[in-house]
């Protein structure tokens, strides 16, 4: 029996449709930003000692985050410049001798009702930065921060797979990424455990 004409038309169509939806949608949806400069953090790792992300991404006493660093942070170390790198020549002239702070763009942003104690997390459970955040801390370089021109939210917290499928640790910071992991470690925070 032939297919009719109309049939191949439309299953062409649908073909077509999918392929775009698959492969085009996520490049017009996400705008791709640079940040203010390369920061290698393998390099500082490596040169400075630091042996743990808490070495300048702090926890305070009473367990609240402090995020990025601060430019004074900064300049303990590069008050003037010490190599010959365009990125810390940056931060040196641009933000150290001014007293401005770096505009880094926020990957992990959450919205504004979601509560998230990083201490509970990491004091608490055992739970290290690499297994929300990947191995950012082993890179030479932070990576193009993709901003969804709809919600405003970085890629980071979906994702960087369309499928969501085999994710790597780390790839995706969304509700339902958290709840699989309470779920697994049996640890029920309810509704207002982490919105409020």
């Amino acid at each position: 029996m032939k297919m009719p004409r109309t049939s191949i038309f439309f299953g062409f169509g649908v073909l077509t449709a999918l392929a775009a939806g698959w492969l085009v949608f996520p490049r017009a949806l996400y705008e791709r930003r640079e940040q203010p400069f390369r920061f290698p953090h393998k390099t500082h790792a490596e040169k400075s000692g630091t042996s743990a992300c808490n070495d300048c991404h702090t926890l305070g006493k009473d367990g609240e985050f402090a995020g990025i660093p601060k430019t004074k942070d900064c300049a303990t170390c590069h008050a003037d410049r010490m190599g010959s790198s365009p990125a810390e020549a940056l931060l040196v002239d641009n933000y150290v001798k001014r007293g401005r702070e770096t505009p880094w763009l926020v990957y992990s942003r959450q919205p504004a009702n979601v509560r998230f104690s990083h201490a509970i997390h990491t004091r608490l459970a055992g739970m290290t930065c690499r297994d929300c955040h990947g191995a950012e801390g082993e890179s030479d370089a932070v990576p193009v921060y993709e901003q969804n021109r709809i919600s405003g939210y970085s890629r980071d917290i979906w994702g960087h797979s369309i499928s969501r499928l085999r994710r790597a640790p780390g790839d995706g910071m969304k509700m339902s990424d958290c709840e699989n992991c309470h779920r697994r470690h049996g640890v029920d925070a309810g509704c207002l455990g982490c919105h409020e």
